[in-house]
This record gives C-alpha cells, structure tokens and sequence, in this order.
C-alpha cells in the first residue's frame, strides 16, 4: 500500500513498497493544484457523489469555493441515476440528473475523487486534514480517454451491478453509459485475467495502454475547513432476512430498485416490461409494501418514507407500458406527505384502476409459472390469494455500507439504525454535533429527492456560514 510523501502544492507522490515511486491515481486525475492554491478556509470535502453530495458541491463551487467530492463508486450520481421516472411529475430521472453530474465533473472549482473512500481525520474544525485511500480501479485513467473499446471486446460476461442484476455487464465496465467521469475500472473478481491469468484482452486492444494489471491501492491526504457527508442509502438485505417473500428462490419476486431498471428506456429491457424468469410481459403484478419496515420485531421499526409514493409510481408506469395488465398492492398505510403526492396516489386509483389491499403479504411460493401471494384485506377480513406473474417488493431503505465506520472516523454518532445523529431535528437537521462537519440527505433519514436536494444545499450554505466565522476570526486574531 502506497504512503503519501508529499502534500500540499503539488499532486501527491505515493511510495509503494518496493520503494518505486508512483504518482497516485487521484492525483493523476489532477485538480489537487488547484485546491491548494486557495486558503484551508475555502476548501470543502463532500463525501458522497448522490444528488444530494452533487447539489452541496455545485452550490459550494458557484460560490467561490473549492470542493473535493469523494465518492466510492466509480461514478457520481447515486441511487437516482437508477431511476426511470420521479413521482409526483414522472419526469425522466436521467434527464434531471445528468445536467447536474456533468456539471459537477466540469465545474472548475470541483475535484471528483471517485473509487476513493475516507479513512482518517486529523486537525482541528476549520483545519482538518484527511486521509484518503483510493481503491484499484486497474486502469490508468491519466492515460485512458474513454473510448470504450476494452469494455466492447472483454469476453467476461456476468450481472451487472448498476442494473441490479437485471442485465449483464462486462468485467471491465463503467456503471452507466451516462458515467461521469466516463472511465471504466476492472472487476478483480470477474476479470479472468486477474483471477487466472488468462485473457488480457483489454490490454490488448487499448489503443492508449490505459489498462495496468499491477496497479496498487493509494493513498492521499486533503486539507480542508469544512466537511459534507451525504453517503445516502441502500436496500435492505430482504432476500436474506426475509425468506418468506422468495427472495432469492424466485426469480420473479424482485425489490423496486430492480422494477425501476425494467421501467428505464436506458434499462436492460430498453423499458419493455418482462417477467425475470422467461421474458414473457406479465399481466397481473402484485406489489408489497413495508417490506422489512415498520416490523420492530423482526426488521427495522422506521417508516421508509418513500416507499408508497414510488410504489403507486411504479404501478402506474407499469400500467402505461401494459394497459390491459391488473395491479394489487398490499399497504398498511398510505403516507404521502409531499407536495402533490395526495392526487398522486388518488390518481392511481382512480384512472389506473389499482387495487389497495390493506393488510400484509404473509406468503409468496411457485405455483407452477405463477407466483401466489396469501395475505389479507384487514378492512374486510377476508384472506386473499393471488396468482400473480410478477411480484414487486417495496423493501426497507437503510444507511449505506460503512456508515459506522465513517462515523467512526469522523466522530459522528449514529442512531441504532445506523443513521447519523444530527444535533437537533428541528432547528440544526444538518448540523452534525461535530464543529465544522455537516450531515445532509438519506445517510440522516431516508427522505425523497426534493428533500435531500434541499438538505444539500442547506449544508452547503451551513459549511459557507462556519468558513466565514472561521475567517473572521483569524482576522481578529491578527
């Protein structure tokens, strides 16, 4: 692993340990010169490439500041660049976002830092210095200009990752054709040059010899006065925890993340709804809400917030795709609080014709090629058994990986879910408790987009207050 030498007015020199020095991949990427042409006091580190990370970085950098966003992904732009449409206009999520992720890789004042990830903090608020370790990606992205042939000749074909394992990708890839930076990096573990030291096509036909098998873990370390973390969510393990569901035993119980890639024109099915099994567009489709939240017995005691709006989103994109399909969606209780959200899901009903059942799913099993869901109508009481070719679960959201150990790092605290602890709900939502490091977006609670878009920029404007004190105060003191 390599060691930082050298720090401030130059990209950082990492030694590796046959002692050959080599220049880290980040800073090869260049943008560090620049950040540390600008006093501590104007440098901001967002940790987090979502909407949310992207809008406190964007607001930060139009303001005069510099920024360093830190992403572990290999891309920017999060969970929303899954999406097909958002509730409740059903604009395109892609055309929403990507402006904004181009935005942020072309900004002058914003140094992406993707496939990095923190792993120390040292100084004082308004000088902290942190470490940063910048992951293998086995490409030389100083070098490589994007062009995509390594990605269209690699033979290695498995489940793709950006479209949850709804389509197939190559083991050198870039998670999206929208990726920004648009660079792709090596699956060591599917790379069968890596894993058998066979193939090597890649490096073969690079027409830059961008591909370097031998690359090394980096490391490097940025000074800055303030910091945004914004590391968003994921999807609960409902697969694993949840065995009653068929998680993992039928391919045609899937979660809405997975839904969202077949809705997606940019999806694996270019937006045609299929059933995962055999291809075959399902007519009846169930959806299941609350799936691991609002259980404190057996799962997560929170609401997921989002879950019954982008159910009745999904439900309605599928029927503009199936126009004679029928949908049922077992609920417990309809929360739709936002703006325009109401007549969202009043809309669903009564021009979609979807059937709420209120009640729990208690069952899913086979049944030959159909898929049978057993619950109950707690408003009828009646038990309801439904042969259904499709069966999508509304699973419960929770912190992303590594949160406690970034909290940790960071000397955050989070709540038992795991989600980090802001200093008072109502009048300081993205103050962390910590001087001089703001919380903002899910990675403090799950919220929908306009919520976290609105917490990042909160943060933003906070981190420019706490800067501004800071500088003042040195004015004082001189």
């Amino acid at each position: 692993m390599g060691e930082v030498t050298e720090l401030k007015g130059q990209q950082p020199a990492c030694q590796t340990d046959d002692g050959a020095g080599a220049t880290c991949a980040c800073a090869a990427a260049g943008g560090l010169e620049d950040l540390y042409s600008v006093p501590v006091d104007r440098r901001v580190m967002v940790i987090g490439g979502g909407i949310c990370g992207i809008t406190a970085a964007i607001d930060l950098g139009n303001a005069d500041y510099r920024v360093v966003m830190v992403e572990r992904l290999p891309s920017v732009g999060g969970r929303m660049l899954q999406l097909s449409e958002t509730f409740p206009t059903l604009d395109c999520a892609q055309c929403t976002l990507t402006p904004r992720t181009v935005e942020s890789g072309q900004h002058p004042h914003v140094t992406l830092k993707t496939c990095c990830e923190v792993v120390g903090l040292s100084g004082e608020p308004g000088n902290f210095r942190v470490r940063v370790r910048q992951n293998k990606t086995y490409v030389d992205w100083s070098k490589c200009t994007g062009c995509g042939t390594c990605i269209q000749k690699c033979p290695t074909k498995s489940y793709a990752l950006f479209e949850r394992d709804a389509g197939r990708m190559t083991a050198i890839y870039t998670l999206s054709p929208q990726a920004v930076p648009n660079k792709p990096v090596i699956d060591a573990d599917r790379c069968r040059y890596l894993t058998k030291g066979k193939c090597g096509v890649c490096a073969k036909v690079c027409p830059v010899d961008a591909i370097d098998y031998e690359q090394q873990e980096s490391y490097f370390e940025v000074e800055v006065g303030a910091i945004i973390v914004a590391t968003g969510f994921d999807v609960y393990d409902w697969k694993t925890k949840m065995p009653e569901l068929g998680g993992g035993r039928l391919p045609d119980v899937i979660d809405g993340l997975t839904f969202e890639r077949y809705l997606s024109a940019s999806g694996p099915t270019a937006g045609r709804m299929v059933r995962p099994s055999d291809g075959v567009e399902p007519k009846e489709i169930v959806f299941i809400q609350c799936a691991g939240s609002r259980n404190p017995e057996l799962h997560k005691s929170y609401c997921s917030k989002v879950c019954c709006m982008y159910t009745a989103k999904h439900a309605r994109l599928y029927k503009h795709k199936v126009h004679d399909g029928q949908v049922y969606i077992f609920y417990i209780d309809i929360r739709s609080t936002g703006k325009g959200y109401e007549q969202f899901i009043q809309q669903s009903v009564s021009e979609e014709g979807i059937i709420y059942l209120r009640g729990r799913a208690a069952k899913v099993f086979q049944e030959g090629k159909k898929i049978m869901v057993q619950g109950a109508d707690t408003l009828t009481g009646k038990k309801i058994e439904i042969a259904a070719d499709l069966v999508v679960v509304a699973a419960a959201l929770v912190p992303n990986e590594g949160a406690e150990e970034l909290a940790e790092i960071l000397g955050l605290t989070c709540n038992k879910d795991g989600f980090f602890v802001e200093e008072d709900y109502k009048l300081s939502p993205v103050d962390s408790g910590s001087r001089g490091i703001f919380i903002a977006g899910c990675c403090q609670g799950i919220k929908d987009i306009a919520d976290t878009v609105a917490q990042g920029s909160a943060a933003a404007s906070k981190a420019q207050v706490f800067l501004s004190t800071i500088r003042r105060q040195k004015k004082q003191a001189v």
